[in-house]
């Protein structure tokens, strides 16, 4: 007698399903919606290339037809193929660790027999990932260690989503609450002629509120699954792949060979930070130290190269739904730039704010900001899309441009976890979360999320955020 076929509730899609029924309406979209496209300027200065806000013009229509979405599919794992090969090398470095067994181990020799227990982890972890989005913009590089805070936090007696929260989570979150990031405030106030890096003590408080409040709503949701993991969002689903830290085992030897390999984790991630900061590195070099360090990490535990080919593989294997997602995010992006509606709709949003009071004109900001990240969610690319149409807004409303620039830096970051076209959906994959778990978790966050931004965006339009 099978008790579980008498109950039957109502299934979300799986994450590959939601991303390909979003696409066939994006599809459709560039048949009902005007094409439209702004003209841009080069900064004579910055040599930055600008959107000029006056120039906005209708076209005539590119609509996606039912092939071309096809063959958009494969441009959108083309152009997500920086990203396709970091998730790709960096699974196989940190495969090629705990395959060792040198994180079970050195876990087991830092907490010993209170490692169950240990409740600091995520606190600490979430502090300094948030800690590095904030400060130097760290973003991409932590897809190649979410496997490891998944499979920490499982050990831990935890799940899945409490692992992403301990990583992918709290870097964005930082990103997002941002103080120093050169990648959004610094690109946003360089084309709003602020001071670089000015407000900066009303961003410390915004960090400190977000990641604080934060921890709170994941430490909670950790506490109850702690306790029954029955009530686990992703209960049932399968994680074997990520029981490489064996909390079991009463005793397990720290060895010299665990000790150089965690050695090499750490001066993994030193490089990293340094190219990122020192030497204008991006996603392919970070892809590039990842393959280094895992062939190296292979090579140290004695490993033939044949062996180190089989792992390169399995190691693919394992992140083939990460792969998938990331192909079909970027697809969703390469047709609204065939059917040439991204512009169409970001003036279409922008339409309410020339009317609209002073007072509201921050929050409209905000609100549209959070929708533009939908369909462009690079940080970079969108100050550089936006930005140059926000600002004479503002300056138009008579609003600092300084809370402006706070209405992009929260509508780009926040939203990183909401929409399935940034990256949420590519975090999910590499943590096996189905997308719709994901926002049963994530929705009532967001919603929190949105209530502080909108807090702190209509107080800085109250006291004048400036110094303009």
């Amino acid at each position: 007698m099978k008790l579980t076929s008498k109950r039957k509730g109502f299934s979300l899609p799986s994450s590959t399903v939601m991303l390909f029924i979003l696409i066939c309406i994006v599809a459709v979209l560039t048949y009902i919606l005007p094409a439209g496209q702004y003209g841009t300027i080069v900064d004579p200065v910055t040599k930055v290339t600008k959107v000029d806000a006056a120039s906005f013009a209708f076209k005539a229509n590119t609509p996606v037809t039912f092939f071309r979405l096809f063959v958009s599919i494969a441009q959108g794992f083309i152009d997500g193929a920086m990203i396709i090969f970091l998730i790709i090398f960096g699974y196989f470095w940190v495969f090629s660790v705990v395959g060792s067994g040198a994180i079970s181990a050195g876990i087991h020799k830092l907490l010993g027999s209170k490692f169950k227990n240990s409740k600091l982890f995520i606190p600490a972890s979430f502090i300094i990932f948030a800690l590095a989005g904030s400060t130097y913009g760290e973003f991409e590089t932590v897809y190649g260690l979410i496997p490891i805070f998944v499979a920490l936090a499982i050990a831990l007696g935890y799940d899945a989503i409490v692992g992403l929260c301990m990583s992918g989570m709290a870097v964005a979150v930082g990103f997002a609450s941002a103080t120093t990031n050169p990648f959004t405030i610094g690109i946003a106030q360089s084309i709003g002629e602020l001071p670089i890096f000015s407000g900066l003590l009303y961003r410390w408080l915004v960090f400190v509120v977000f990641v604080v409040v934060c921890i709170y709503l994941v430490m909670r949701y950790a506490d109850k699954v702690k306790r029954d993991p029955t009530k686990s969002i992703v209960y049932g689903e399968d994680y074997s792949t990520f029981n490489f830290v064996n909390t079991d085992a009463k005793e397990e030897p720290f060895t010299k060979l665990h000790k150089i390999l965690l050695c090499g984790m750490v001066v993994t991630i030193a490089v990293i930070v340094y190219g990122s900061l020192r030497l204008n590195w991006y996603i392919n070099e970070m892809s590039g130290v990842f393959l280094i360090s895992g062939i190296v990490s292979q090579l140290i535990a004695g490993k033939k190269p044949n062996e180190i080919g089989d792992s390169l593989v399995k190691a693919c294997a394992e992140m083939s739904v990460a792969i998938i997602i990331v192909g079909l995010s970027r697809t969703v992006l390469v047709i609204l730039k065939s059917g040439n509606i991204i512009d169409t709709v970001i003036y279409g949003l922008y339409q309410p704010m020339k009317n609209a009071p002073t007072w509201l004109t921050g929050e409209l900001m905000l609100i549209v900001q959070n929708i533009i990240n939908f369909f462009i969610p690079s940080g970079s690319g969108q100050a550089t899309a936006i930005m140059p149409i926000m600002i004479p807004l503002a300056d138009l409303a008579h609003v600092n441009r300084q809370v402006a620039v706070l209405a992009y830096q929260f509508g780009d970051g926040y939203s990183n976890l909401l929409w399935p076209t940034a990256a949420c959906s590519i975090m999910c994959g590499i943590a096996k979360v189905p997308l719709g778990k994901w926002y049963k978790f994530f929705l009532p966050i967001f919603g929190v999320m949105f209530i502080l931004q909108s807090i702190f965006v209509i107080a800085a339009t109250i006291f004048g955020y400036g110094p303009f």
